[in-house]
């Protein structure tokens, strides 16, 4: 009997992505472009890493990733028939919030709701960033009444905002949007989002459960959430951290932008409301509908998975969903090289919104 061959940089830790037999090629081909198809550079801080030190790279990554974003989608035309406005909220910290709202221009009825939270790792990136402008325009052409969050991240521009602050800021947005379903012609209300907004989609349910408003919440859609935290100490469990690890993300450069959102030895790095992995069943039971979306080539594939499971050893409804040939995000960042990966992903959402 042959033995069976292991998948990834579990078979040769120095595996780069374009070797890889199960990435897309149409994605490899445009990671290719930026020099994204190899390994990265050895990230130059830790979780280990100064305060100072991480907060001045995160400036620099940041920059990096506001480019990338641009120009994954810079060749797709702009979304026909919606609309967009900016609302400027007070959140639960006294601090101004931005809410970007995006619906179809000619609209009649209540319509779904969804409260995005985007990517970043709650470090970095904003929520004006073009990519998801893009996103959320794309969902609104669905149907469907879109309310960006500029939360407060935990560096960067937006920063330096640790843990609760950027949870606070998409509560309140939740909880403002709720307030407002009827001036907003919304029907129902669902959290949405990527990688680090994956957290903070999840984490505002928990957060609404242990609040006592979770009755207004019909339901989560987090895409490869980053909601382990613990990526300087990895687990035997997250096999992805290793098979995948160098695949656009660097699994110890994840622990760094960690490290600004919950500092290392602190209580809330296991701190469900930090890092949902970490939450138990009594933390989940009585929570809406779920689906957790991974990517197949994402170091952070297995820890979704994880709190998929969870999920349904407490009694939710949950579905997971792997997209198969993608890196991490790879389904809400290459438009142009994979617009029929995005557009799945983006039907996907509708369709469960439209299930609740």
């Amino acid at each position: 009997m042959t033995t069976p061959q292991l998948p990834g940089r579990l078979a040769d830790p120095d595996m780069n992505i374009k070797d890889d037999p199960r990435a897309d090629p149409r994605m490899i081909e445009a990671m290719a472009m930026m020099g994204m198809d190899v390994a990265p550079e050895p990230s130059p801080v830790t979780a280990a890493s100064s305060i100072e030190d991480l907060l001045a790279y995160c400036i620099e990554a940041e920059a990096g990733f506001d480019a990338l974003g641009g120009v994954l989608t810079a060749n797709a035309p702009a979304t026909a028939g919606v609309t967009s406005r900016t609302e400027t909220i007070l959140g639960v910290d006294g601090n101004e919030i931005n809410l970007y709202i995006h619906e179809p221009e000619h609209r009649t009825g209540s319509l779904p709701g969804i409260v995005h939270t985007h990517g970043g790792g709650m470090a970095i990136l904003k929520a004006s960033n073009p990519n998801y402008v893009k996103w959320r325009d794309d969902l609104a052409a669905t149907g469907m009444v879109v309310v960006g969050v500029e939360f407060r991240n935990s560096a960067g521009a937006l920063g330096p905002h640790p843990f609760p602050a950027g949870l606070n800021d998409c509560a309140s947005a939740a909880l403002w949007t709720i307030a407002n379903r009827e001036a907003l012609g919304i029907s129902k209300v669902v959290m949405s989002g990527e990688s680090g907004g994956g957290n903070l989609a999840i984490a505002t349910a928990l957060k609404a459960k242990q609040d006592g408003w979770i009755d207004d919440l019909a339901g989560v859609y987090a895409q490869c959430p980053y909601v382990f935290g613990g990526y300087d100490q990895p687990i035997p469990e997250l096999t992805s951290l290793v098979e995948n690890d160098n695949y656009f993300l660097n699994v110890e450069n994840m622990g760094a932008l960690a490290a600004t959102y919950t500092r290392p030895g602190s209580a809330d790095t296991t701190n469900p409301l930090a890092w949902p992995m970490h939450a138990e069943a009594p933390d989940l039971e009585g929570l809406p509908p779920h689906v957790i979306s991974v990517n197949q080539l994402d170091p952070l594939r297995d820890e979704g998975l994880v709190y998929f499971r969870k999920l349904l050893d407490a009694g939710v409804s949950a579905v997971s969903r792997t997209v198969n040939g993608t890196c991490h995000a790879g389904d809400c960042l290459f438009l142009d090289a994979m617009p029929d990966v995005w557009a799945a992903t983006v039907r996907d959402i509708k369709g469960f919104v439209d299930s609740l």
